[in-house]
Formats: structure tokens, sequence, C-alpha cells
């Protein structure tokens, strides 16, 4: 009986169901009518811009000098303190005196003995020549003293450049810095044999302040940027020599350097041209061979075309495109091209002109020749809409 009553009960609200659906409104058939979408817009205009170039590069000392010794002997003391600045002139290492003072001593003997043999051979040649007038001697001795003179003249010549050169080698016995600048590491301690022909360098002395730079950047854009400024398409950046460096920690150095040169010659294996930066370096925070990024003003563009990157889709092959609002308000669909980016901004070369209004907000339902609702969009909208599209951007 509970199960006939359930089954009426349900069949009597079946029913009602029914009747309500049929005494309704009828169903709607297919979608809604389509509103008019809305678009936010920029309005472009042309600004001038600074343009540069990051390249990688490394430091290199202003001066850099091996210190080598130039005779042979033991080192009896260095005297200086490795990593420490030294003057030039500044004496280094000690090499044992003793042999080179020797000689000298024996030098100074042997021109003293050519210089009184000299003397002696002139005050003869001095007397020969009074007595050949009377021919008191013959002209043949008289002629073999004073050839025995000249002899005398070029022992003395040849004992004092013995001198000299023993000199020179007592004064090589004091190794000094040949240039001013920061010492590194000795080589060799006291005790230690040098030689004049060895190839180990006993220490290098390196000028810090100021230091270079250099980076390499490709004989395509050494080109590019050359035919870009003479057509006038670039103007240069003030003296177009400003250079600033990033460390390799990502920081950026806090003093500006100055371009010195750019090499005369294409490397063969890279297709580079090596370009050359000074920096001043007070402080010695950059040291030799430490890798940083070269950041160079190439020139200005007078009429620079910056587009928001959130603006600029992708077609199919990959190419660049943007939708601007036609004069009818419709949507028109442009093929750009793009040179480098800029911060979240594309720099656009062609495609787009001043005046254009730019979509920047509301692509989705976008397709050329659609009609629009134009909202123009303040620059804060579109700077909160970059970063809203690219979270990282401000990191």
């Amino acid at each position: 009986m509970r199960s006939i009553a359930l089954i009426a009960v349900i069949t009597s609200l079946a029913g009602t169901a029914l009747g309500l659906s049929a005494c309704g409104s009828p169903p709607h058939h297919g979608p809604p009518p389509a509103t008019t979408p809305e678009v936010g817009t920029i309005l472009l205009h042309s600004q001038p811009v600074v343009l540069t170039n990051e390249l990688p590069g490394r430091t290199a000392p202003v001066v850099v000098a091996d210190v080598r010794p130039q005779i042979t002997g033991l080192v009896q003391s260095r005297n200086f303190t490795e990593g420490a600045e030294v003057a030039a002139g500044t004496l280094l290492y000690q090499i044992d005196p003793a042999t080179y003072q020797a000689q000298v001593e024996s030098a100074k003997a042997a021109l003293a003995k050519s210089q009184a043999n000299l003397h002696s051979l002139k005050l003869k040649a001095q007397r020969y020549a009074e007595l050949v007038a009377i021919k008191a001697v013959s002209q043949q001795d008289n002629e073999d003293t004073a050839s025995s003179m000249q002899q005398a003249e070029a022992d003395v010549a040849s004992a004092q450049a013995s001198l000299d050169t023993a000199l020179i080698n007592l004064r090589y016995t004091r190794i000094v810095a040949p240039v001013s600048g920061r010492i590194g590491k000795s080589s060799v301690t006291p005790g230690a044999l040098v030689t004049s022909d060895q190839t180990t360098a006993l220490a290098t002395v390196q000028k810090l302040d100021p230091i270079y730079v250099d980076v390499s950047q490709s004989s395509t854009e050494f080109l590019r940027l050359k035919h870009e400024l003479e057509t006038g398409q670039l103007g240069w950046a003030g003296s177009g020599a400003a250079v600033t460096l990033k460390l390799e920690d990502g920081s950026t150095y806090p003093l500006p350097g100055t371009l010195q040169f750019s090499d005369v010659t294409v490397d063969q294996n890279t297709g580079a041209i090596t370009l050359r930066a000074v920096f001043p370096n007070p402080k010695r925070e950059l040291l030799p061979g430490m890798f940083v990024r070269a950041v160079l003003q190439e020139g200005v563009d007078e009429h620079a075309l910056l587009v928001p990157q959130a603006a600029v889709s992708r077609d199919a092959s990959g190419n660049p495109t943007a939708y601007v609002v036609g004069t009818d308000n419709k949507l028109e669909l442009r093929h750009l091209k793009t040179g480098r980016a800029l911060g979240d901004q594309w720099l656009v070369s062609a495609g787009l002109s001043m005046g254009d209004r730019l979509v920047v907000d509301g692509l989705q339902r976008a397709a050329p020749g659609v009609a629009v609702i134009v909202v123009p969009l303040p620059s804060a909208d579109v700077a909160a809409l970059a970063a809203h599209r690219n979270p990282l951007s401000d990191r």
C-alpha cells in the first residue's frame, strides 16, 4: 500500500511540473544578441630614445709588466708585500752582488792599465814627431808609434765599455719595479737561483686605475650602426662614447667609462670587432680578468616609435602583428617590423605611424573589420596591464 501511495505522489508532482512548463515563457533559440566590444587604446607618438647595446667583455690592466731578472745569481732578499701597491723604481729583489762587484773592480783596473799605456804612447808619439823633423828617427818608426797610440786609444775605449757593462750588471742585482701599480705573488723566495734567460716571471705589476674593458661586437652590428649614423637614422648620444658596466653579480658599476677605440681588424674565427673602453677604478673594485657586461650608448633615434609589448601578438608564422582602430572605429590588423626590446616596449620601425590608435586591451574578441567602442587608456593603466601580463617585469 505504501508503494502505491508513493507512486501516486511522484506522478502528481511530475504532472504539476509539466503544467508549469507549458504555461511559462517559451525557451530561447540560439545565442543572445552580441554587443559591440570595447577596446582600450593608446595614441601613438614618436619620441627621442637613446639606444644602447649590451656586450660581454673582460677587464684588462692599462699597464702590465712582468718582473724578470736580467742577470744570473742568487736571490738575497724579497723587499715587497705581495698584493701591495708599489711605485716605479721600488726595490723588489736583491741578487747577490759579490760576483758583479768583482767584475766592476776588474774592469776598472783594465781601464786604468789601458789609460796608462795610452799616456805613454802619446808622449812617445809627440817625441817621434819632433825627431822625425830633424831626421833623428826614421819615418817608419814615427808611423809605427802613431799607430800604436791609436791602438791604445781603442783599448781604452774597449776597457771603458767593459766597465760600463760591469756597472750595468751590478745595477741589475737590484731588481726594481718597472712601473707603478699593484704587484702580485712572488714566484721565488730568498735563496733561489734566477737566470737571465728564464721564462718564469718573478712577479707581475699591473696598473689598475684606470682599467680597460675589452668587448666584442659583431661586424654586422658594427656596419649597421655605421650606416644608421651616416644616413641620419641615428644621431650621436652626446659624445657617442658613454659606457656603463654591469658586474657578474648583476649590480651596476657606479662610475661611467668612455669608449676609447675600436679595432681595425675583424676576427676571422668569430666575425667580431674588439671595442675597448676605459673606466676609472679608484677603489680597485675592478680586477683584471673579471667578466662584465658593457652597456654602450650607440646613438639617439629622434623619432622612435615605442609600442607596449602587451599590444603585440604573433601570427602563425611568428611575425609580429597589432590591431589599430581605423577612422570608422573598425579594427585593422597591421604587420609590424620590430627592432629591439626596451623594457616592456618594442621599438617598431614599420607597420605603425604617429597618430594611430593602438589596441592594448580587449584583444580577446579582436578580428579585422570588427566595429568596436574605443576607450582611451591612461599611461598608468597601460603600465599596470603590462605588469599583469608579465609578472616578472618588476623583478
